[in-house]
């Protein structure tokens, strides 16, 4: 079953996300979907920032200072100002001393997402996962992302839906005589999933560097750019400077870039990044 909000929230999400503004090829087509109530893919993603480390910036700053000073960090701290933060932070990450910013950590609950999605994320390794478990959480009823692309393609969308209601089916008729650990077996990669993720300011700048690429899949990316419009929130001295590498000079992709860096401080809006991933490569 696909998702469908009511019309009142409906309205107030593409309001927020820019769904009313005419500045693409394809946002008539767009405009169109959103009349008939067709909740673009991805959409349902929630990025919620569930705790962090309480002043990361000044944190960070105090750590780096005591590797320079007689004084301690708890002195240290007490006596950063946020522009002494901003310097001393900037300093040590363009010289590439990245240690003094894993002190903070960031904890976020990512809801609504594909298992594509993180079969992705689990690959960042310096991070903590908790993942819903479809061992203990009954999968009978069938929630699944589409991707762009299918979903805007007639055909493809109904071959698409045919396979998820046929997985489905299996599944429901499996978990009658065999365990759910073993009939999930057959539930695909589109699967809705929910998980909680904890990681470090070093390990999200690496992160963002890599996710917020134009060259990422679209689910991660659009997750990518949710987190770090969040972290900016929480640390805005500590990700000043953070997103993809096109931010801070050459794309580091080569001969594999896309040929359109972000500006720095750009943030992308979903309808772009939704737009742009139904655009053919090459």
């Amino acid at each position: 079953m696909e998702r469908v909000w009511g019309n009142e929230q409906h309205h107030r999400f593409r309001q927020a996300r820019g769904f009313y503004r005419s500045d693409s090829r394809s946002s008539k087509a767009f405009r169109h979907r959103m009349s008939l109530g067709q909740l673009p893919a991805g959409a349902e993603l929630k990025v919620v920032l569930l705790n962090y480390t309480k002043n990361p910036d000044k944190i960070c700053a105090a750590a780096a200072q005591s590797c320079y000073s007689e004084k301690g960090a708890s002195e240290l701290f007490e006596t950063t100002t946020d522009e002494r933060a901003r310097k001393m932070i900037r300093k040590v990450v363009d010289m590439g001393h990245l240690s003094v910013v894993e002190h903070a950590y960031f904890t976020f609950s990512i809801e609504g997402v594909s298992r594509s999605l993180t079969h992705q994320l689990v690959r960042h390794r310096v991070a903590s996962y908790s993942q819903q478990s479809q061992r203990y959480v009954s999968m009978d009823k069938a929630e699944y992302v589409i991707p762009p692309t299918i979903r805007e393609d007639p055909e493809s969308r109904l071959l698409f839906k045919k396979a998820m209601d046929d997985n489905w089916k299996v599944y429901k008729q499996l978990a009658k005589k065999v365990a759910k650990e073993d009939a999930r077996y057959v539930l695909p990669n589109a699967c809705s999933t929910n998980i909680t993720v904890t990681m470090n300011a070093r390990e999200l700048w690496h992160f963002f560097n890599l996710r917020c690429c134009r060259r990422a899949q679209w689910e991660i990316r659009m997750m990518a750019w949710r987190m770090l419009e969040e972290v900016k929130k929480a640390a805005p001295i500590l990700f000043d400077n953070a997103g993809p590498g096109c931010f801070r000079g050459p794309c580091p992709e080569g001969e594999y870039a896309c040929g359109k860096p972000y500006r720095k401080g750009e943030i992308p809006s979903d309808k772009d990044m939704l737009i742009e991933s139904m655009k053919p490569e090459g």
